[in-house]
């Protein structure tokens, strides 16, 4: 792949200028840059969804598969099975037809060169699919990313998680030349994502992948492209994720340096130039002299360098305006199913202490969002009962982000009568929209965005029980931090479900409830299955590698 000048702007806001760069087939390049550099624009572009307004991308002549960070199943796929889904990722049946048509034309017209070269594109594309291997791969993608059990099920009966899980498979499947992955990991349990990092690894063709998940890049990338959203460049570290890091922090030394340099010159000559235009008329020899480092002057403030943007990053209050009582949530004798579907569980029963910072963990499709529904009772139980303490407040961050009002701003959804508007404006810092970018409305922004500014205010409602669904699945490792030590440090009752160990340690969860898995529906009717079990962390850093255990454990 060859990007040559690439020039991008939305009115005065320019995204690309003057970008070039150069990619090896096989390469596994991770695509990095600050919120708004132009990182899944560059994805739009190959895809064809954008035009440049200069400078062109080269691509070979590859298939290529995307996987987006919203995935949407199209309606005319709800119908279908798992099986069908990810199998139509190789279309050969339909490549067979086509075949077929072109030998019965070729039966007619034998002597035609433009059917004689359809036959050889048709076939060469068909090899390219790997038929003798289509089920070996296929089972075995499956297996391994644990939707075995799930083969027969309706692509509309899925959970959010097992459906990013299944079209994720069928990228994989697809055998594509040129892989565009976008936030894949964001849910994926641990096992699987193990197994995607391997796949990956090992992939034959060229993955370009956008991810905020460093241990996931530091080991699939042999490069990384950055793009700057100060200076609209793009440039590519032959490294993985960390080396990048080292590498990039040793550039901005060196340019920061340079521009030093640049700024003491310039004021230099300014001084010069100043002397030389109040001197007296009579002095030619100061005044020509002056005229040529104007000249200079001018070439020197043309070339000044820019240094990185940084930004502060303020304290976000989300202390309690009221607290809770000693136990602000009790679940009792749980059930609960979706219809034509087995009981997920049954008489399940905990309660929260004031205070507590409780994860549900689980593979994707036990249930652990729909728990979470369930609490805030936007699912309805089959039986038993979820009772809030006196004084409960609840603030609830869902995948879905239900709570954003897309036609209104970033500002305007975040607003409260509790901050002043340069106060949100330092909570939004923190959540990477900086200046202008609050005016935005949300109906613009990315997934990502929007997923930033649906924590952001799930946060500033100061609920003492904060009931958070996947919460990091698009921030970068610094925000992640920060929002980690202010929930480390909150002192209401925190339910959570994550599949980001780092997170989960920056928090410091106390207590887990561990939702097994149903190896086939099968299995999951029969009265020995295993139960949801509660266990107590004590040790934050060797409890998360039990945290391993348990999400994958039969033992449970």
């Amino acid at each position: 792949m060859k990007a040559s000048h690439l020039h991008l702007a939305y009115g005065t806001k320019v995204v690309y200028d003057d970008c070039s760069f150069n990619l090896e087939p096989g390469d596994k390049v991770g695509i990095v840059g600050v919120n708004g550099a132009g990182k899944t624009t560059l994805f739009r572009i190959i895809l064809g969804q954008q035009q440049l307004d200069d400078g062109e991308i080269t691509l070979p002549s590859l298939r290529l598969g995307y996987l987006p960070q919203e995935i949407t199943i199209p309606p005319e796929h709800h119908s279908i099975t798992v099986w069908e889904y990810v199998a139509a990722g190789r279309p050969v049946d339909n490549l067979q037809d086509q075949l077929n048509q072109e030998y019965e034309k070729l039966a007619k017209y034998p002597n035609s060169q433009a059917i004689l070269d359809r036959i050889t594109n048709l076939q060469d594309l068909i090899d390219s699919y790997d038929i003798a291997n289509f089920d070996y791969e296929l089972l075995k993608i499956l297996d391994k990313m644990h939707l075995s059990s799930l083969v027969d099920h309706k692509m509309s009966k899925l959970s959010g998680g097992q459906k990013s899980k299944v079209a994720f498979a069928r990228v994989l499947f697809e055998n594509a030349g040129l892989l565009l992955l976008d936030e894949p990991t964001n849910h994926l349990d641990v096992e699987t994502k193990q197994f995607v990092t391997n796949y990956l690894r090992n992939y034959k063709g060229t993955v370009l992948v956008i991810s905020h998940d460093i241990d996931f890049l530091n080991q699939i990338t042999n490069k990384i492209l950055f793009v700057n959203k100060t200076t609209h460049k793009m440039k590519v570290y032959n490294s993985n994720y960390s080396e990048f890091r080292r590498q990039y922090a040793a550039d901005l030394a060196a340019e920061d340096a340079r521009i030093t340099e640049q700024e003491r010159e310039i004021k230099r000559l300014s001084e010069f130039v100043a002397r030389a235009r109040a001197t007296k008329r009579s002095n030619t020899a100061l005044i020509g002299m002056g005229h040529q480092r104007e000249k200079v002057l001018a070439k020197k403030l043309e070339e000044l360098g820019t240094r990185e943007q940084t930004y502060a990053r303020v304290a976000i209050n989300i202390t309690p305006t009221k607290q809770s009582n000693k136990t602000p949530l009790e679940v009792q004798n749980l059930s609960f199913h979706y219809p034509d579907s087995p009981t997920l569980y049954e008489n399940l029963s905990f309660s929260l202490t004031r205070g507590e910072k409780f994860l549900i963990v689980g593979e994707n499709g036990v249930g652990k969002s729909t728990l979470l529904k369930l609490i805030v009772g936007e699912l309805t139980p089959d039986t038993g009962n979820v009772i809030f303490g006196n004084n409960t407040t609840v603030a609830y961050y869902a995948q879905e982000l239900e709570i954003l009002d897309e036609r209104r701003t970033i500002l305007e959804n975040t607003t409260s009568y509790d901050f002043t508007e340069t106060e949100l404006r330092g909570v939004l810092s923190n959540f990477l929209f900086y200046g202008d970018d609050i005016h935005k409305k949300v109906a613009v922004l990315s997934p990502g965005e929007k997923a930033r500014v649906a924590l952001c205010k799930t946060l500033l409602k100061r609920a003492n029980l904060v009931i958070l669904d996947e919460p990091t699945n698009h921030f970068d490792p610094e925000t992640q931090k920060i929002i980690g030590e202010n929930l480390r440090d909150y002192d209401g009752t925190i339910i959570m479900v994550s599949h980001n160990p780092e997170f989960v340690e920056q928090v410091g969860i106390t207590r887990m409830l561990i939702i097994p898995s149903r190896a086939t529906t099968d299995d999951a009717n029969k009265s020995s299955k295993p139960e949801p079990h509660l266990a107590l962390i004590k040790n934050y850093s060797y409890d998360l590698l039990e945290y391993y255990y348990y999400l994958n454990s039969d033992l449970v």
